[in-house]
């Protein structure tokens, strides 16, 4: 299978795909839309992003996959990544929820208000103080689960791991959230940068 990944190289969004894909070892062909760019603006006006956002991911058949978690589970069905008990599963849907609902919403939002010049206009100090407190208090949660948890469910990594890295592990040097109150998120995140077939925010497929 021949698969297409469009990203946008800076989104901890898109970074979740490469990601699962690199820990998957799978090949794929990488077109990059970043930001504000022609590229991007051209990709919205010929309908290749079927929600409008970025990462979508093209299937062999020219099916077009969108949305971030709904790719990870794609890629994840049938191995390790994605638990096949119903419980199980559910958790980890879970933890990608929250992922979705109450952790971007405030994580990648302070990164990416102080990160994009056309955003600037909406960091203004009550905002980046509200979204401070508010990322400290979800962060704070999974702070407490991992306390006594190595991954956020069973005993091994899974894509819920995946979705919550992404804008985690940024939270710090793009958010200015302060990591060090959170050493079990610290140790977790140690913890998939360690993964066999691991890459990083910025290592882009050739």
């Amino acid at each position: 299978m021949t698969l297409t990944l469009y990203s946008m190289p800076s989104s901890g969004n898109s970074y979740k795909p490469r990601l699962m894909l690199a820990l998957l070892g799978r090949e794929y062909r990488h077109v990059a839309l970043e930001f504000e760019t022609l590229e991007l603006a051209q990709a919205h006006a010929t309908g290749t992003l079927p929600m409008g956002k970025l990462p979508v991911l093209v299937l062999d058949d020219g099916t077009a996959l969108p949305e971030s978690n709904a790719i990870l589970c794609y890629l994840a069905e049938g191995t390790d990544w994605l638990p096949n008990d119903p419980l199980e599963r559910a958790r980890v849907l879970g933890w990608m929820f929250f992922e979705q609902n109450r952790h971007e919403t405030v994580i990648a939002v302070r990164a990416g208000i102080q990160k994009y010049a056309s955003r600037a206009h909406l960091a203004t100090p009550e905002r980046l103080a509200e979204l401070l407190e508010s990322g400290h208090s979800v962060l704070q949660v999974m702070e407490d689960h991992l306390r006594d948890h190595d991954w956020l469910v069973g005993d091994r990594p899974s894509v819920a791991d995946i979705a919550l890295y992404a804008y985690t592990h940024t939270a710090g040097s793009q958010g200015g959230f302060d990591m060090e109150r959170f050493p079990a998120i610290n140790k977790w995140l140690a913890q998939v940068a360690a993964l066999p077939g691991y890459v990083g925010l910025n290592e882009l497929p050739k």
